[in-house]
């Protein structure tokens, strides 16, 4: 019979686990209102992008520096390996969210959005042939469920063309980038602390998108106090929130996992839209975020040891 002195450490895994698990889920509902701020925005896509970082980098900042000194991951960058990494994470996200508001100029808002939110294949695939990491049958299982759900989510809006084959294309373009952003964040989360990637990698982002918004055309001055007010909504509530809270997760849960856990978040997107902006929600966008919800469970399922 196990003693304590081995329990302990078990039940302490499990605890910060199902912590984990809470935060991924509340940073997936937390990015779930990326889209209806962006909506709301009253700048073009770059600008808006752009000003989600400005917003977010010094509530990131003061977060870094008050965070408690010398706990677990709590090393500070200081090589150049150090902050090539953190940039890469940041010119991955970079490339996501720049790349993702381009293909919407090309092809539809829900085709762009369901390929976006194909990036849990190319983690998957990732971790099994670079990180060597094996997945079970019923990890995978839910992972097909999860994106079955998705597809069914936003089926009656897709719109299947040989005219939106480039802005299809981007669109998975986006999901590739979102892995990339994904994976190194997961990987750096084994030595920084949330509030160290997520600051730093902000930094990187909103540099890179700044030239993008310029070269873009659009205006980067809101005309209102509500238009100022929907941009900290986004960069406070969907980045500094949202994102932060799937970073913390990250240093506890599989990064393949994770990512299908995310999927959550057009489904989410989809009430959201209909609470707030009065859009209509069907029957199939019932059935399709029930779908996603049995595959995340089932996934979970999967993704635990022994399963």
């Amino acid at each position: 019979m196990p003693d304590a002195s081995t329990l302990a450490p078990a039940a302490r895994v499990d605890s910060a686990q199902r912590i984990a698990l809470i935060a991924l889920l509340t940073g997936a509902l937390g990015i779930a209102f990326a889209p209806i701020f962006v909506r709301l925005s009253e700048l073009g896509p770059s600008a808006t992008a752009f000003w989600r970082l400005a917003f977010a980098i010094p509530a990131l900042w003061v977060w870094m520096a008050v965070e408690p000194k010398g706990g677990l991951r709590a090393r500070k960058p200081s090589s150049r390996r150090d902050y090539a990494r953190l940039t890469a994470a940041g010119l991955f996200f970079a490339g996501d969210l720049a790349i993702w508001h381009w293909s919407i100029r090309y092809t539809s808002v829900a085709n762009s959005t369901l390929l976006a939110n194909f990036a849990p294949i190319f983690v998957t695939l990732v971790s099994w042939l670079v990180f060597k990491e094996r997945f079970s049958r019923t990890f995978l299982t839910g992972l097909a469920l999860s994106l079955c759900g998705a597809i069914i989510l936003m089926g009656q809006s897709l719109q299947l063309s040989s005219d939106h084959l480039f802005g299809d294309a981007l669109g998975l373009l986006t999901a590739v980038f979102y892995s990339g952003y994904f994976l190194m964040v997961g990987r750096l989360r084994a030595e920084f602390s949330t509030a160290t990637i997520m600051t730093w990698s902000g930094i990187v982002t909103g540099l890179a998108l700044l030239p993008i918004a310029l070269l873009s055309g659009e205006s980067l001055i809101a005309g209102s106090l509500g238009g100022w007010g929907v941009l900290l909504g986004l960069a406070l509530v969907s980045h500094a929130g949202g994102q932060s809270l799937i970073a913390y997760a990250l240093a506890h849960l599989p990064a393949a996992f994770s990512s299908v856990s995310l999927l959550l978040q057009p489904a989410a997107a989809a009430v959201l839209a209909w609470a707030l902006l009065a859009e209509p929600l069907g029957a199939f966008q019932a059935v399709g975020g029930t779908v996603v919800l049995a595959g995340i469970l089932v996934a979970r399922r999967g993704s635990r040891p022994g399963s």
